[in-house]
């Protein structure tokens, strides 16, 4: 069994036993009490290129990053930097993430993008009960049901950013009405990185659609290249977490330190 199947396999677990402690109408009774959720799309658009600063432990390729973090902390340490979104891995096998995580983010004013591996509209639930404005969506795991899942994201008042891998997907998502697009260049299977799959994918998104390069950026050279390609954001993980001064960092990104 390759990666990807066995973190979907997980996956799928996970979401059984959290429907036997949770149902859908305490999460409903949950998000009728929350404030509206942030709009993800303006808050990439306000910086040009911008930053989604992410939250996250560990990876499966690269082992533990920075398992010890406060999400919290972290989060403001972000907001500082001047991260136009926080993304926060809640996948708890491979990357150590939880939704106390994504709840302990909250306490910072950019919008929060739930990054896991969505499957069921009950993820999209909890997803908003614990706070975030928007959620991930990746076209290789969700095939068919991806506009099924949009529609349900949207109808959470959330915007999906819709992750892409080849040209086929990037098809898929537009066809799905996607207006946030993530080109991811880690292979899922192989965890091998192109970061000139923007480039090749970027020409056939139109001007409505965000645009944002997911994986291998840890310069400014970089996210000026991404930038120049078509990208609109860039999403940074590993060298934030691992950096000795993640807001700093953030800034040296943002091309202001």
């Amino acid at each position: 069994m390759g990666f990807l199947q066995e973190i979907l396999a997980s996956t799928r677990a996970r979401i059984a036993e959290a429907k036997t402690k949770l149902s859908d109408d305490v999460l409903e009774q949950r998000i009728a009490a929350l404030a509206p959720p942030l709009d993800l799309r303006t808050a990439l658009l306000r910086e040009t290129p911008s930053v989604i600063a992410e939250i996250k432990r560990a990876t499966p390729s690269r082992g533990p990053l920075n398992p010890d973090l406060d999400a919290g902390r972290l989060a403001a340490a972000y907001e500082a930097g001047g991260a136009a979104a926080i993304s926060v891995l809640t996948e708890p096998d491979f990357f150590k993430g939880s939704m106390e995580d994504l709840q302990a983010a909250r306490s910072a004013s950019p919008p929060l993008l739930r990054k896991d591996f969505i499957l069921d509209e009950f993820q999209l639930l909890e997803a908003r009960a614990a706070g975030a404005d928007a959620v991930l969506l990746i076209v290789r795991i969700v095939g068919d049901s991806l506009e099924g899942l949009v529609a349900a994201t949207r109808a959470l008042q959330m915007e999906p950013l819709v992750e892409v891998f080849h040209e086929e997907e990037m098809d898929a998502a537009l066809g799905a009405g996607a207006r946030i697009i993530g080109v991811n260049h880690r292979d899922l299977e192989t965890f091998e990185v192109d970061t000139q799959r923007t480039a090749k994918l970027a020409p056939g998104v139109p001007d409505s659609v965000v645009l944002v390069a997911l994986s291998g950026v840890s310069s400014r050279a970089e996210v000026e290249e991404l930038a120049d390609a078509g990208a609109q954001a860039v999403l940074v993980g590993e060298s934030l977490v691992t950096a000795a001064d993640p807001g700093a960092k953030l800034r040296e990104l943002r091309g202001r330190p």
